[in-house]
């Protein structure tokens, strides 16, 4: 693999590993691995996330759904819009919460086909912790505003709201939360973190998890001595306050991941924990922090749990091929584009084989919903939803 860096990226790398290491230090000479991951993707000013780098897109280090195409973002557009009409319907505000926008090219989508329908949403609000993602969404937007003239509220939240009615979206935000690695030895389950050897940053095994942080499947299950794998406690005490905090409505996320059944499988032994450096991927976490995104895959079966915990009361679980094509993303796509003019069909025939292909994002990547408190509204009347619900894979 041949990465080159400039002066400006080895200087930044460099000071937040020395960031790190004085961390490692305060710590007693280890850090656990979620609090290593946080600072590399999160740090002020020296964070993967927050330092400014270009991620998204062609030029970045990984490309999203809505990246690739805009039709992603208008067949989620059908799924939600039942329940956006239910609430106008009953004289109640409108509103979208989006976690994570990326670009804001999901959002642009979302509002454009809106706007289409000549449906008036209310409020769409972004909750984003990258500041530079911020700025390029709010620039998008406010052009996207002024091209489709569309009265909509967007508004930039920095907390989650303690109660929130309406549709909640998360496109690729669990996979980014941080994550513990842990390491089963002599018949236990330990941490591992991060330690300083030989002057650089190293992993090694720490102490014994608590057994209340463990899924069920690592309890009820044989394992190999020094498999590896990941726990994600932050992104199930995530799912659970979102939970609590729809008090009525829809919440939809779509990431890669695997049922626990899955997740943990005997030959996954070293995990899904991986870093992305320029459309790279890179099993070393401890590489390049700072310029590389770091990633563990979702394992589904703790988060339905915990949205269960939280007061879910239906639950949906799929694979994002089905659900985009059940969502009528080809009706979209034959609605707007002429098949017969191949010079403009092509790239969008390609686009949608990335998003739907089982080779590609569409069998990895998954949806998972649930609604809370919408009577008369099931999520199989919703598009997109009513199709084969794999819930009994969870």
């Amino acid at each position: 693999m041949d990465i080159t860096l400039t002066d400006t990226e080895k200087a930044h790398s460099a000071r937040l590993s020395a960031e790190i290491a004085l961390e490692v230090a305060s710590h007693g000479g280890y850090l656990p691995f979620s609090r290593y991951m946080e600072m590399a993707l999160y740090q002020a000013s020296s964070g993967y996330y927050s330092a400014g780098a270009h991620k998204l897109g062609s030029g970045g280090d990984f490309t999203t759904a809505p990246e690739i195409s805009p039709f992603f973002g208008m067949a989620l557009t059908n799924a939600i819009l039942p329940v956006l009409e239910t609430y106008r319907s009953q004289g109640k505000p409108t509103r979208i919460l989006e976690f994570g926008a990326g670009t804001g090219k999901l959002a642009a989508s979302i509002l454009g086909r809106l706007r289409e329908l000549d449906f008036p949403l209310d409020h769409y609000g972004i909750l984003e912790i990258a500041p530079d993602l911020a700025q390029r969404q709010r620039t998008l937007l406010e052009e996207s505003k002024n091209e489709l003239q569309y009265s909509t509220a967007i508004e930039w939240l920095s907390t989650l709201p303690s109660q929130f009615e309406g549709v909640i979206i998360a496109n690729e935000v669990l996979d980014a939360m941080p994550c513990e690695r842990i390491v089963y030895q002599n018949g236990e389950w330990h941490q591992q973190g991060v330690v300083i050897q030989n002057g650089s940053l190293a992993l090694e095994s720490g102490p014994v998890v608590d057994r209340q942080l463990l899924p069920d499947y690592l309890l009820t299950h044989s394992f190999s001595e020094g498999y590896t794998t990941e726990i994600n406690p932050q992104s199930e005490a995530w799912m659970t306050a979102v939970t609590q905090a729809l008090t009525s409505g829809l919440f939809i996320t779509l990431d890669y991941g695997f049922p626990a059944s899955e997740f943990f499988h005997p030959q996954r032994e070293q995990g899904t924990l991986m870093a992305h450096h320029r459309h790279h991927t890179i099993t070393d976490p401890l590489y390049l922090p700072g310029l590389c995104d770091l990633t563990s895959h979702v394992e589904w079966s703790s988060i339905s749990s915990a949205s269960l915990t939280g007061g879910a009361d239906e639950i949906y679980f799929n694979n994002q091929g089905n659900f985009l094509l059940e969502a009528g993303i080809g009706d979209l796509v034959l609605e707007k584009m002429d098949p017969a003019n191949a010079t403009a069909f092509l790239p969008v025939s390609n686009a949608l084989q990335k998003l739907l292909s089982e080779a590609e994002m569409g069998e990895l990547f998954k949806v998972f919903a649930f609604k809370k408190n919408l009577p008369g509204l099931s999520l199989d009347m919703l598009p997109g939803l009513g199709g084969r619900n794999r819930l009994h894979s969870l």
